[in-house]
C-alpha cells in the first residue's frame, strides 16, 4: 500500500518470521514523529494496516495448524498479537476500531493457546489460609535440565493473556523461561499482601526441576511494579528484579499528605519537598523502566539510581523515547521490551551486560 500516511511510504504484508516482523514494527515506531501521530486520517490508516497485517498472520496460523505445524503456527499468532498491538498503541481508544481490535486480541490469543498446548502449563498451587492461585509457565524453548526463570507480574489495567502474547513474543529467542501470574486476581483472601502472595511462586519455582533456583527474576509493569518489588525487599531469593524500587509508595504517600494538609503547611511542618527515598534498599540487581511501566519520573529513577551507586549497588534506569500526542503517549514497546529481556538475561548469566543508564 503506497501513501504519505505510512512513514516509510509502504506497508507490506505479512513478514517470514516474528523477529522480522518486531524489527518492521520498531522502525515504524521510531519514524513516527507528533505531526504525524496528530493527524486522525493517519492514525486510522495505521490501525487498518497493521489490523490487515494481523489477519494475514492469522490467516497463515490457521493454514499451518491445518499442516500439522504447531511451531509455525504458534509463531504466526505471536506475530498477529504484535501487529495487533502495535495497532493499538497508534488507534483512539474510544473510536469503533477498538472493539474491534480486542476481539481480534481474543481471537489471536485463544489460537496461540490452543497451538501452544502442549507448551504453556497452566499452573495452580495453595496460597495462604487454603486459598489458591493461577498462572502460567512457559518453557524455555532449548530443552535443558534447567533454565532461568522470570516471574511476570501482570497490571491490573492489562489482561494477563495480552501480556503473555506480548512478553513471549520477547523472550521467545532467549532462552528463559516465563511464569505470567495476577497478583491482584486470586481465591486467596484479603489482607495476605501481593508480596507474600508471590513469596509462594518462588516456592513454587523452586521445587521445578526445570527451574534454575539461582536465577530467578520478577518483572512487574504499571501498578504491579510496585508488587515486584515488594517480593524484592522481602525476599533475597530473587537474582534481578524489574521494579519500580520501592519509591512509588512514598512519592504516593507524600502527594495524599499534601492534598490532605496542604503543600505550604507540609513544608512549613518539614515534610519533604523531594523524593521519598525508600528506607531499604533492595539486594538483587534491580532495572527500572521510567514512564508508564513503573509509574516513575526520570528524575526520581536517577535519584533512587544515584542511592544505589553510593551503597556501590547494581541499579540501571532506562527511559523509554515516548511520543506525545492528544490522546497520550506512543511508546516504541518493541525496544522497550527487548531492552527489559536483554537486560534480564544478562543479569541471570545468559549475555553481555548493559549501560547502567539508557535512552531508548
Amino acid at each position: 500500500m503506497e501513501g504519505d500516511h505510512w512513514p516509510h511510504g509502504r506497508c507490506d504484508g505479512a513478514g517470514r518470521s516474528l523477529l522480522d516482523l518486531r524489527k518492521r514494527a520498531s522502525e515504524f515506531f521510531e519514524s513516527l514523529s507528533v505531526e504525524d501521530l496528530v493527524r486522525d486520517a493517519h492514525r486510522s490508516l495505521w490501525v487498518s494496516d497493521w489490523s490487515r497485517i494481523a489477519d494475514e498472520y492469522r490467516i497463515f496460523a490457521e493454514s499451518a495448524r491445518a499442516d500439522g505445524s504447531g511451531q509455525v503456527a504458534q509463531e504466526a499468532w505471536l506475530c498477529a498479537l504484535t501487529a495487533l498491538e502495535v495497532a493499538r498503541n497508534v488507534s483512539d481508544p474510544g473510536d469503533a476500531a477498538s472493539a474491534d481490535l480486542a476481539h481480534k486480541v481474543g481471537i489471536s490469543l485463544r489460537g496461540l493457546e490452543a497451538d501452544s498446548a502442549s507448551s504453556i502449563e497452566r499452573v495452580t498451587i495453595d496460597g495462604f489460609d487454603q486459598g489458591s492461585l493461577a498462572g502460567n509457565f512457559l518453557p524455555a524453548l532449548r530443552d535443558r535440565s534447567s533454565a532461568p526463570v522470570v516471574i511476570c507480574i501482570s497490571d491490573g489495567d492489562a489482561p494477563l493473556g495480552a501480556m503473555m502474547g506480548r512478553l513471549l513474543a520477547a523472550s521467545r529467542h532467549r532462552d528463559l523461561s516465563l511464569l505470567l501470574v495476577d497478583a491482584g486476581h486470586s481465591s486467596v483472601p484479603r489482607p495476605a499482601k501481593p508480596e507474600h502472595v508471590l513469596q509462594c511462586w518462588l516456592d513454587y519455582l523452586e521445587a521445578r526441576p526445570d527451574v534454575d533456583a539461582q536465577r530467578i527474576a520478577v518483572y512487574g509493569e504499571g501498578a504491579a511494579a510496585r508488587h515486584a518489588s515488594g517480593l524484592a525487599l522481602l525476599d533475597r531469593r530473587l537474582a534481578a528484579a524489574v521494579c519500580d524500587g520501592g519509591i512509588v509508595a512514598p512519592i504516593m504517600s507524600r502527594a495524599s499528605l499534601r492534598w490532605m494538609i496542604g503543600a505550604e503547611q507540609a513544608l512549613r511542618d518539614g515534610a519533604p519537598a523531594g523524593t521519598s527515598l525508600p528506607s531499604r534498599r533492595i539486594s538483587c540487581p534491580l532495572l527500572v523502566v521510567a514512564g508508564n511501566r513503573s509509574m516513575v519520573c526520570e528524575e526520581d529513577a536517577l535519584e533512587l539510581q544515584a542511592l544505589y551507586r553510593q551503597a556501590g549497588a547494581d541499579c540501571s534506569i532506562v527511559v523509554p523515547n515516548c511520543i506525545p500526542h492528544p490522546l497520550g503517549e506512543v511508546e516504541n514497546f518493541i525496544a522497550v521490551d527487548d531492552f527489559i529481556f536483554e537486560w534480564l538475561a544478562g543479569r541471570l548469566g545468559a549475555i553481555r551486560q548493559l549501560d547502567s543508564v539508557t535512552h531508548l
